[in-house]
């Protein structure tokens, strides 16, 4: 039997803006690691590279939901293109203030300029939807789509922190404003799979964030950003006190290795029932994949933990996304997506914040508290919401209901 996702890429273009977005996706996991090491590096003020990479983070959870809105509207080569503009304008100044020494103030500015940069995974999955709505392809689209997101970050940092360290401290920024560039360029040029605009009315106007059901994916996933957060700065430390620092780097990778295995078997899986249970299933498995962490005691046993606990990462993720689309009017699409990779950010900050103090505090094992308690709360938040994400938006249904539908009709016709 074909591999389904070999079927997936017979669609013209579709290698191509996926290759493009991977690309452009880069980035997302090498800019913050590598602003990090690259004021470390020239500066030795660990607390200011901390800083930056967190406005960075921030500015694009603030930028990125208004970037995808005017993308909605008016199309993704007119906005990704002068936004993309920005944020590398903003890397070059980061770059020549960083090596020149200039005031701290200065790096705050670029680094807020930086978060100008396009959410590239709410595109790419847009452009999925506009070739696959309503079919059982778009559920393998967007496993597929999870996986990449995890390869970016086994590959992103271990790539920006090897080239600021081997080569020069700037390397590693640099080499991420790159592939940005390069992606979104690339992608943008690609425009017969580009998802038509929806140009709104003076009336009409609005955030997707009115949909209740997009509420609770975000409350959801800006704990869930918190499990994230924690697990990296704990881990980093419990590494460190096992005398074994650098091994935090791989077991980090174990971790999103997981996600990565489980979002290739999810995507060859068909499901039949409501995708909300799925979901709510999903983040049960990721609150409780929480606990274990606490229990170990050396890093093999905490790798083994944190790959079962990664297992749950990819499914949950398409699933949402899967479940965006119903609940989310399709003008407003790019943007939906975005809020939550917003949720995300603003969770990962938070999630490092609170693990940083508790490790301070108590040590790094006691700072696997924190993910634990962040998925309570993801858990708790799912379960309050429930009820809204069993009523879709108006006129949206599930993606395999709306297939069986389109089957049906097109066997009345016959």
């Amino acid at each position: 039997m074909p591999s389904p996702y070999r079927a997936l890429f017979a669609a013209p273009g579709s290698k191509g803006f996926s290759a493009a977005g991977f690309l452009g996706r880069m980035p997302l996991s090498m800019m913050g690691i590598g602003v990090v090491t690259m004021v470390s590096q020239l500066t030795g003020r660990y607390g200011l590279a901390g800083a930056l990479s967190a406005t960075i983070a921030l500015a694009a959870a603030l930028c990125g939901p208004q970037v995808s809105r005017l993308v909605d509207q008016y199309g993704q080569r007119r906005v990704l293109r002068p936004a993309t503009l920005v944020s590398l304008a903003a890397a070059a100044g980061l770059l020549l203030a960083a090596h020149s020494r200039w005031p701290d103030w200065v790096l705050f500015v670029c680094c807020a300029g930086i978060g100008c940069v396009p959410s590239l995974g709410a595109m790419v999955r847009a452009r999925w939807a506009a070739l696959y709505r309503g079919t059982p392809q778009l559920h393998t689209a967007y496993s597929f789509e999870s996986v990449v997101d995890e390869v970016c970050f086994i590959f992103g940092p271990i790539i920006s922190i090897g080239l600021s360290t081997a080569w020069f401290p700037e390397a590693g920024p640099l080499l991420a404003a790159c592939f940005l560039a390069a992606g979104v360029f690339w992608l943008t040029a690609q425009r017969a799979t580009e998802p038509a605009p929806h140009p709104r009315d003076r009336g009409s106007g609005g955030s997707a964030l009115r949909s209740k059901g997009l509420q609770v994916f975000v409350g959801t996933f800006v704990a869930t950003g918190a499990i994230f957060g924690s697990v990296d700065v704990v881990t980093v430390a419990f590494a460190e006190e096992e005398g074994h620092k650098a091994a935090a780097s791989l077991v980090l990778a174990v971790y999103a290795a997981g996600s990565c295995v489980a979002g290739m078997v999810f995507g060859l899986l068909r499901f039949a029932g409501p995708p909300a249970r799925r979901w709510l299933l999903g983040v049960c498995a990721m609150a409780v994949s929480m606990i274990p962490p606490l229990l170990v005691g050396n890093l093999p046993s905490l790798a083994v933990a944190l790959f079962v606990a990664g297992l749950s990462i990819a499914p949950t993720m398409i699933t949402t996304m899967s479940l965006i689309e119903e609940h989310v009017p399709r003008a407003q699409l790019t943007e939906g997506m975005t809020w939550v990779s917003t949720g995300l950010a603003v969770g990962v900050a938070l999630g490092s914040a609170a693990g940083g103090w508790v490790i301070d505090a108590a040590g790094a094992s006691a700072g696997y508290g924190v993910p634990a308690v962040a998925g309570a709360v993801a858990l708790a938040v799912g379960f309050l919401g429930f009820r809204r994400l069993e009523r879709p938006a108006a006129g949206r249904g599930g993606i395999v209901e709306q297939h069986s539908e389109r089957e049906r009709q097109e066997r009345h016709l016959a």
